[in-house]
């Protein structure tokens, strides 16, 4: 894979730096359509329609534990998440991270990187980078630069985030399309439910 020398270097530089936050944020992505995928849904039987493997693990079901879920009649469902069990899944130990989402740039570097992200009602919540979408994967002047997302699919969204960032970011739906968010890079959150398991 070829990278894009101005695109890689912030994050490396934020990688290599042990400041805050605050400190070590970079720009704002505003108003953002963001949708709600989960380690284990199948939405069709495309190569990408899988959330079984993710674009930086080959078997992501495996490594995660398991459905971020509930299997009913043998499909992996999402469910809400609550502050009353810090949004973790009711059914299952996961493994790694439950507050994941992906971006839509496929580059290694991107993995496990934090994300602040701003809710609709003003909740702030922080997750970890672990799989590329939705539906584009190269998408460099949105997620690095300015530009809107380019995806046109599912009202424009340009983020998937897990059923625990749906829940702590206090999204309408569980499984809609119209929440939006401000997102922006970050060195390290603070103390969360985001950092009782952080996925390394």
């Amino acid at each position: 894979m070829i990278f894009r020398a101005l695109a890689v270097i912030p994050l490396l530089a934020l990688a290599a730096c042990g400041a805050s936050a605050q400190a070590e944020s970079g720009p704002w992505h505003n108003d953002i359509v963001a949708t709600t995928f989960w380690v284990g849904e199948v939405i069709g039987s495309g190569p990408n329609d899988s959330q079984r493997v993710s674009a930086y693990v080959e078997n992501w079901y495996a490594s995660y534990g398991g459905c971020d879920g509930v299997v009913k009649d043998g499909s992996c469902e999402t469910e809400p998440r609550t502050a009353a069990n810090d949004y973790f899944p009711t059914q299952m130990t996961p493994k790694q991270n439950p507050f994941y989402l992906d971006l839509p740039v496929s580059d290694p570097a991107l993995k496990d990187r934090w994300v602040q992200i701003q809710g609709p009602n003003g909740n702030t919540c922080y997750g970890q980078i672990e799989d590329a979408g939705p539906t584009l994967y190269d998408d460099r002047d949105y997620v690095f630069g300015t530009a809107r997302p380019a995806n046109t699919r599912f009202n424009g969204t340009g983020m998937d985030v897990s059923p625990a960032l749906n829940g702590c970011l206090g999204f309408a739906e569980l499984n809609g399309s119209e929440d939006r968010v401000n997102w922006r890079f970050v060195d390290s959150p603070p103390p969360g439910p985001w950092t009782r398991i952080v996925t390394r």
